[in-house]
């Protein structure tokens, strides 16, 4: 087998799975090949090991040069064998040893240098491929420098190099991540095509996106126009970027009419389009046309998930229409959607603050039996309900409900709940629900310590009360 190794003088420097280390000024080295006289190069890798020695090179093939620098962990090492091979006769670096060493040179920040690769590029008028620029782009975004981002993109040209429509994305996507670059972002979209490139659906969704979150929706609904004007066809996400805008500017009507459009022409919205047109209708209180939106989703090919109905359960409870968001989750099983936590917690405390603590029992147990647990808020809620109305059994009743299902009410609860029994002299319906205590492990929230402050106070009374013995 082949065995290669630089050689200063006469001391080996590096071996092939070894590190190298050149001294500041390194003399002339050489390839050394040593085989066994019975084995013949029979493989292509073996053939091409093989005429290596007949290179005009006396360090051998960029292959072997771009596999010695692609091995090196040091950037900076890696950039000082590049630049000793290139200093050999008759040694030219291929693309992908120019590539490897940029990303090293890039990740590692190495600006400069990779600016310095460049010039040398340009002055010995090296054929670069579109792919070079690409990972040169991606360096820069990922470091968060537009400038050099937008320069490279410019300097394509100078290198007979047609900008590829990803490259012109990748650049406006970093530029108007920064409030200060919307100009110059928008600036070369307009100019694109005097670099060869002509923008395509997302580069116009990138602008509308980022005019939007600017709050120039005039803008952006300009641009939405235009690619109509100019042959290229917008994308549900399009239709959906220009929604988002006209509901964030409270012009959720112009948004209804934009989806009519958008169903018109063919396009079948997506879940997040609906979820973005129920949450405005609802935050309008506009909660007739945010039912019929969701019973048509449906028809048009997209099925309500549980997102839509929980959206739409919430925005009739937070304008107290409790019974209608009740049909709206009774009418989710048979449309292939199962009510799930957020769901009846919703409904419940909805239900609890128009005072409809009855119905909302029913829910709670409903929840339970489905193996959902009753969020503090919303138990607490219903049994305060039931006390301030003067039910205690019922309150008593949702309590038993709570501890049959293996749920420690929480402290606050207790300390409602045990004076309103004390105070009403049930010592038997508090024997009851104590002896239900004790069958339920007590967790760290169910602290009745501070609730027994009632229950004493109240057999103190009823000790002083009575009659002493003489």
């Amino acid at each position: 087998m082949y065995q290669r190794a630089f050689l200063r003088s006469s001391k080996i420097v590096t071996t092939v799975t070894g590190a190298v280390t050149f001294p500041p000024k390194t003399p002339s080295l050489i390839f050394c090949y040593s085989s066994s006289s019975q084995e013949s190069p029979s493989s292509p890798e073996q053939q091409q090991e093989s005429s290596i020695s007949n290179s005009k090179s006396p360090i051998g093939s960029p292959c072997r040069v771009q596999k010695l620098i692609a091995s090196q962990s040091d950037p900076l090492l890696a950039k000082e064998i590049f630049d000793y091979a290139s200093r050999q006769p008759n040694f030219r670096h291929s693309n992908s040893t120019y590539l490897i060493l940029i990303l090293k040179l890039g990740r590692a920040k190495y600006f400069s240098l990779i600016d310095d690769i460049l010039i040398t590029l340009k002055s010995e008028h090296y054929p670069v491929t579109p792919s070079l620029f690409t990972y040169l782009i991606k360096i820069y975004a990922e470091s968060n420098l537009p400038d050099r981002a937008l320069k490279t993109f410019r300097s394509m040209l100078e290198f007979n190099c047609k900008p590829l429509p990803k490259q012109l994305n990748r650049i406006l996507e970093l530029l108007v991540t920064h409030r200060n670059y919307l100009r110059p972002a928008f600036d070369l979209f307009k100019s694109a095509h005097k670099h060869g490139v002509l923008p395509n659906t997302k580069s116009y969704n990138i602008m509308m996106r980022a005019f939007c979150f600017n709050g120039d929706i005039s803008i952006a609904y300009t641009l939405f126009n235009k690619m109509f004007e100019r042959g290229v066809m917008p994308d549900v996400e399009s239709y959906r970027i220009l929604m988002q805008g006209l509901c964030r500017k409270s012009q959720v009507n112009r948004a209804v009419d934009l989806l009519e459009d958008m169903l018109n022409k063919g396009f079948v919205p997506d879940t997040l389009s609906y979820t973005t047109l129920l949450n405005s209708l609802c935050r309008k209180k506009k909660l007739r046309e945010a039912y019929k939106l969701l019973c048509r989703m449906k028809v048009k090919g997209c099925n309500p998930d549980i997102v839509h109905y929980n959206t739409v359960v919430l925005g009739f409870c937070r304008e107290g229409r409790a019974i209608d968001a009740c049909k709206v989750l009774e009418d989710m099983p048979s449309n292939g959607c199962l009510p799930n936590l957020v769901s009846y917690r919703t409904l419940v405390g909805g239900l609890c603050d128009q005072g409809m603590f009855d119905v909302a029992k029913k829910y709670m147990q409903l929840m339970i039996s489905k193996g959902f647990s009753p969020h503090f808020s919303v138990s607490h809620a219903l049994i305060k309900g039931f006390c301030n109305v003067g039910k205690v059994d019922e309150a008593c009743g949702v309590l038993e409900e709570l501890l049959k299902a293996g749920e420690a009410p929480h402290e606050d609860t207790w300390v409602m709940i045990v004076p309103q029994i004390c105070a009403g002299e049930e010592m038997e319906k508090l024997g009851e629900v104590l002896n239900e205590i004790v069958k339920v492990e007590i967790k760290g929230d169910t602290r009745i310590v501070e609730a027994g402050i009632g229950l004493e106070d109240y057999l103190i009374g009823k000790t002083r009360s009575r009659p002493r013995r003489t």
